[in-house]
């Protein structure tokens, strides 16, 4: 335990830093409808995936939920700037929204593994299992997100 939290302080250092020596300008543009945050693009993108899992799912064709669950384990990443706006505008909830991503993560690898095995019905629970983890992160943060970055 020490060791995380030395880890969790050493993190929170370099968000600072990096914040501080981040441009003005990524501070002062304000995110709307028509400059929307990369996150938006990057969970549209994690839905079809999903969407495409539930299709490969309802078929039993374990092949296509195999190799479209990576693409949800590791989605890509918004840029060093995005993520300084997110994380400054989360706060001390950083840890929570880093977690829901970690368990998305090893959701979406565990229902990788289970349709590399064709076992139907480990996928569906690892499944429901990502869904989960999904609902929650967004329970917990997209209602703020849209009200501070979209409205």
């Amino acid at each position: 335990m020490p060791f995380r939290k030395f880890l969790n302080v050493f993190c929170a250092l370099v968000i600072i830093g990096l914040s501080i020596s981040v441009p003005s300008q990524v501070w002062a543009s304000e995110t709307n409808e028509s400059n929307p945050l990369e996150l938006r693009k990057i969970m549209q993108g994690m839905g079809k995936s999903m969407q495409l899992i539930v299709d490969g799912i309802s078929r039993e064709d374990w092949e296509s939920v195999a190799s479209v669950a990576p693409l949800i384990a590791d989605h890509p990443q918004p840029s060093m700037g995005e993520k300084i706006r997110i994380l400054s505008f989360i706060g001390s909830d950083v840890s929570k929204f880093k977690g829901h991503d970690q368990k998305t993560h090893q959701a979406a690898l565990a229902l990788e593994q289970a349709a590399i095995r064709h076992e139907g019905q480990a996928v569906i629970l690892n499944f429901a299992t990502l869904q989960n983890s999904c609902l929650s992160c967004h329970q917990q943060f997209r209602k703020s997100f849209v009200n501070h970055f979209y409205e």
